[in-house]
């Protein structure tokens, strides 16, 4: 179902049961029905069904009081007993177009589409040239999938009554649903046209653009909904699936944040979250919005590989094996879980599992080449190169633009001193994937040793020239000029290869001080957790993320001032961290 017709769907059986025959009625001047509507205008509901009740036992042919409770028993879902009123509304006044109206809508509800229909045609034959009938009818048969006998009652219905933009938005959404877009865009267009602050016809001209492919238009659409129903979640949604569609990736999660906020029961948008976060690299993040999909929805399996999958990012193998576990206990014949299984046991170099797994895995669907590769890695690990070398072999004769393969097979051929067999591999790399540093210069090191030291140097200027913080390349290249008796080039790469060392070395610091800030901050250790932030930047001044962490402790602490400075630093290196919203 594509995402205009999931939400139409899901629009078309929300309209109001209070829609137009309140508005009609006269009230009588009975003090129980007045205390019912009053409760009802105020969104009190178990005080509006006491009085309506009141009322109608107090006379049971008071037909105003009959509707008014059935409407109230059917927005408080009591469907069953909504049905037995309006069927005595039908009784009392079988000339009253709305009451067969609003018992077909009690029917939709129940599920009782049949009857739902039948209802409508009786309401449709008292009241021909009112457009409500219509317009229910359409929406009675949209609910049984005949979407286009369902267009046509409400173009209908939009023709009895073309200056009501909802109708206009109705048959907008069920031509969506049959992917005519173009007209689905007009009717909203007109809804809008005739009503500017109409925030469902924006919404869903929104969704169907973005449907359609036009994510600019589409976002703008979706904008305006979420400024005039800042409290429709599916307009938040909407709009975060239109940002990350266009890389906004900071504005699509602070979307989908507020979308989870006002409707948290939505897996499905804490899901999308959880992937979001993984793609930023908030691995905090997508750990907490994947518990909280598990939480409504424990059945899942793609949630528990979801979870699996950031558990590793996170390097917590241990746990992230029980939720692969589980997502094959739930789907056992899934490829994609028994391989990640296998990489999960990879991670903890439980490498007898792994190839058990990846081998289950290559059970299922012996063609993914991925998996080959990883059986691969994981018997070279155990030492059993020609096991691997064939594993490798096998991955690329499914995929033989797999780069990586061709590298690992490459470096295991050298390793096992067959250096022509490694260039060939090597060289098929950098043909597959021209702008694989590490290709070059594991092919420069190759022929380094095979005393092909132009040919070597050659390539370890394309490493550095891809990749200047590659070390060894710069002290391989060293070697190599030396051979070569370039004295002044050899020192000054030879210079370049310690200088980056030493950098590596204190961005493994500032790493380490800033992820043992993190779980400090975790555990709510304000004070430890800043100290650590701090010793990451001594070590490496640049280090954006310690800026950011910093900032995010330091405002727990209520440090506003040095937190805004440490937000912004953090902005400066790695536009990709911008502060959270403040909502």
């Amino acid at each position: 179902m594509n995402p205009i017709t999931r939400l139409v769907a899901t629009s078309l059986c929300c309209v109001s049961v209070c829609a137009f025959l309140t508005a009609q009625a006269k009230r009588p001047t009975n003090s129980d029905y007045q205390r019912g509507v009053a409760a009802l205008e105020r969104g009190d509901l178990t005080s509006a069904r006491s009085s309506f009740d009141k009322a109608v036992h107090a006379n049971p042919k008071n037909f105003d009081a009959q509707m008014m409770l059935a409407q109230v028993l059917l927005r408080r879902r009591e469907v069953d007993e909504a049905i037995l009123h309006f069927r005595q509304l039908v009784e009392l006044r079988p000339d009253v177009a709305a009451a067969h109206i609003y018992l077909g809508q009690a029917y939709e509800m129940k599920g009782d589409l049949g009857s739902a229909v039948a209802e409508t045609h009786r309401a449709l034959e008292l009241a021909p040239n009112d457009p409500e009938p219509h317009r229910e009818l359409g929406r009675a048969l949209s609910l049984q999938k005949e979407t286009a006998e369902a267009a046509g009652e409400l173009k209908t219905a939009v023709s009895l009554a073309p200056k009501r933009p909802e109708l206009h938005d109705e048959l907008g959404s069920l031509l969506a649903q049959q992917s005519d877009f173009t007209g689905a865009g007009a009717e909203f267009r007109e809804a809008i046209g005739l009503d500017p602050k109409y925030e469902p016809a924006h919404l869903h001209l929104g969704v169907t653009l973005l449907a359609s492919g036009d994510t600019a238009a589409a976002l703008k659409e979706l904008d305006e909904a979420a400024q005039l129903n800042s409290r429709d979640a599916s307009a938040w949604f909407y709009r975060g699936s239109a940002e990350e569609s266009l890389g906004q990736r900071q504005e699509a999660l602070h979307s989908f944040q507020q979308a989870g906020e006002i409707s948290p029961a939505m897996p499905t948008l804490h899901r999308r979250i959880g992937i979001l976060c993984q793609r930023i690299g908030d691995i905090d993040c997508a750990e907490t919005a994947f518990n909280k999909a598990l939480e409504q929805t424990p059945g899942d399996p793609e949630i528990h590989n979801d979870l699996g999958l950031t558990l590793l990012q996170r390097g917590d193998g241990d746990t992230a094996i029980k939720e692969f576990q589980r997502a094959i206990q739930l789907r056992p014949n899934d490829p994609s879980f028994q391989g990640n299984l296998g990489t999960a046991y990879l991670q903890k170099a439980d490498f007898d599992s792994a190839i058990t797994q990846f081998r289950s895995a290559l059970a299922l669907a012996p063609e993914t080449a991925d998996v080959h590769y990883d059986l691969a890695l994981a018997l070279k690990l155990k030492d059993d190169l020609p096991a691997a070398i064939a594993e490798w072999k096998e991955a690329l004769r499914i995929d033989p633009n797999l780069a990586d393969a061709h590298y690992s097979l490459g470096v295991t051929l050298w390793q096992s001193g067959d250096f022509a067999g490694a260039a060939e591999e090597l060289q098929a790399v950098i043909r597959t994937q021209p702008d694989y540093a590490e290709a070059y210069y594991t092919l420069g090191t190759v022929y380094k040793q095979m005393k092909k030291y132009q040919e070597s140097a050659d390539l370890l200027r394309k490493a550095i020239e891809l990749e200047p913080d590659l070390a060894g390349a710069h002290t391989t290249l060293a070697s190599v000029l030396r051979q070569l008796g370039d004295s002044a080039g050899a020192e000054s790469e030879a210079k370049a290869g310690v200088k980056l060392s030493q950098e590596k070395t204190s961005l493994q610091a500032a790493t380490f001080a800033t992820n043992s800030g993190k779980r400090l901050l975790a555990h709510g250790d304000l004070d430890g957790a800043i100290s650590q932030f701090r010793a990451a930047i001594n070590s490496v001044p640049s280090y954006a993320m310690a800026h950011y962490q910093l900032a995010s402790a330091l405002a727990q602490k209520g440090d506003k001032e040095e937190s805004g400075k440490e937000f912004q630093k953090a902005s400066e290196l790695d536009s990709r961290l911008v502060p959270p919203h403040q909502d």
